[in-house]
């Protein structure tokens, strides 16, 4: 068992930091795939790490409607039990016909798959795309841009602050 005071990076042994350029240039990526894929009625964020990969994709793809489904499971570095804190709006759903056909939602990552499977039951039919993808969570998303390993740890940019940091030779990861 791992001890609980232990940070989820920290378990993980992996460090994965992504920029702000980085990030959209990944979520410009996504667009390009999910271009192919649309139309979509609508843009389903998975707050909070969806919001901002949901906007750079709403904008780039010219959806104008934005909802959200907020689901809390994270505190600062580490997974807890999923909360459904806002379901998607009725009249967002009636956009997909109840079952999500024609929906997008977006998240930054999909992880162990928690999250995805909760949302996937709200909208099965909606289209499920996310930045980044680790490989227990990756079955369950439809489209994606980069698959890391599942003992690494992302980094986004809302989460960051410029710091020093000491060269590798001197033992940072």
């Amino acid at each position: 068992m791992v001890p609980s005071d232990l940070s989820a990076q920290e378990r993980a042994g992996r460090a994965f930091p992504v920029s702000w350029d980085q990030f959209h240039r990944d979520c410009r990526a996504l667009t390009w795939r999910l271009n192919e894929v649309g139309p979509f009625a609508a843009v389903i964020a998975i707050t909070r790490g969806g919001l901002v990969p949901a906007a750079i994709v709403a904008r780039e793809l010219g959806v104008r409607v934005i909802d959200t489904v907020c689901i809390a499971s994270y505190d600062h570095d580490r997974q807890g039990e999923l909360q459904v804190l806002k379901g998607v709006s009725e009249a967002t759903k009636a956009l997909g016909g109840g079952t999500g056909r024609g929906l997008l939602i977006v998240d930054d990552l999909v992880d162990t798959g928690a999250t995805a499977r909760l949302v996937r039951e709200m909208l099965p039919d909606a289209h499920f795309a996310t930045v980044y993808a680790k490989p227990k969570g990756r079955p369950l998303v439809d489209t994606f841009i980069t698959e890391v390993s599942q003992d690494t740890w992302i980094f986004f940019p809302w989460d960051l602050a410029l710091t020093f940091q000491p060269p590798m030779k001197d033992g940072a990861a």
